[in-house]
């Protein structure tokens, strides 16, 4: 039977790529950088791959360290959740949590079972507004912790998640094609529906806003009904909808980044358990639509994506 493999180097592996290099990761899981060496030289023997190729002064994921990654990260949450399930000082108490609808479309149901699971006296009260407001809201203390569209020039956040930004349309209706545009988006201060706008005027396309709406389940419904164009995360993107490319008159999206903000006096052991939670759970979900019901320019897309690592390059000092 093989040897099972050390949770102790998974952790110091996943301290690199989170950290981006040795040096910071040898402070974040308290050892020296000979250490952290040595660990990822026997994790390397133990599975015959190489991790991490040397590129100058940088160590970059090899594409066995990209595929270990999601592996270790869903190790390390098992180990942690069962150590949990077994800790005689089981968290109590309650925790307010703010999300996006489309976040908690996708995310929340996987998230909550878990945790709930781990924490069966924990009480969670789940609120969906826009970013904007959820992080108003924390800050009045009306929540403890809030999931939003990561936005450092309006709030703060701990960035946990980064997934592309895709333009949208219907599979069965070829809107996209009108000479002036229509478009389904959020309101006026709508960070992606500015820059929906913003990069449509800089490609020469004509648009009309012609729905408004906080709700990501009234813009998908107008995306499927071949209505108008939207702009998504690929976590809200749906089967029937078709991603848009260059090739389709749309320019390429910055991809959009997910954050975690709480809030300052919540009780600190419950909003580490379900931020660490969050955070852990957004590092091993797939996306939410299947490669067979986008374009083959939007699969290819997603594709590429993938393959990237979150930390493109690690130093190797």
């Amino acid at each position: 039977m093989p040897a099972p493999l050390d949770i102790d180097q998974l952790q110091t592996f996943v301290a690199i790529v989170d950290t981006g290099s040795f040096t910071k990761a040898a402070d974040k899981v308290f050892k020296t950088q000979s250490a952290v060496s040595m660990q990822m030289r026997r994790l390397e023997e133990r599975i015959g791959k190489t991790l991490f190729i040397r590129d100058g002064r940088l160590n970059r994921l090899s594409e066995d360290g990209e595929k270990m990654l999601g592996y270790a990260r869903r190790i390390i949450r098992l180990n942690n959740e069962t150590i949990t399930a077994f800790d005689e000082k089981h968290l109590e108490g309650s925790i307010r949590i703010g999300t996006p609808d489309d976040y908690a479309d996708r995310y929340m149901p996987g998230i909550i079972a878990r945790f709930a699971k781990s924490n069966p006296n924990v009480e969670l009260y789940i609120e969906c507004e826009p970013s904007g407001e959820l992080a108003a809201r924390l800050m009045r203390g009306e929540l403890d912790v809030a999931l939003v569209t990561h936005n450092p020039r309006a709030r703060t956040s701990e960035v946990v998640r980064t997934e592309p930004l895709y333009w949208v349309t219907s599979m069965n209706h070829n809107v996209h094609e009108d000479a002036v545009v229509p478009l389904a988006v959020g309101r006026r201060c709508c960070n992606w529906r500015n820059l929906a706008c913003t990069a449509l005027d800089s490609a020469g396309r004509n648009y009309q806003v012609l729905f408004t709406s906080w709700s990501a389940t009234v813009v998908a419904s107008a995306v499927l009904s071949g209505l108008a164009v939207s702009m998504l995360p690929e976590c809200a993107v749906r089967p029937g909808m078709r991603i848009l490319s260059p090739a389709d008159g749309f320019p390429a999206l910055q991809p959009a980044q997910i954050g975690l903000m709480k809030r300052p006096g919540a009780p600190t052991a419950l909003v580490n358990a379900i931020c660490g939670h969050i955070a852990a759970s957004l590092d091993n979900i797939t996306p939410a639509g299947a490669d067979t019901n986008v374009s083959g320019q939007g699969a290819a897309a997603r594709r590429e994506h993938r393959g990237r690592s979150d930390i493109a390059a690690v130093p190797a000092w």
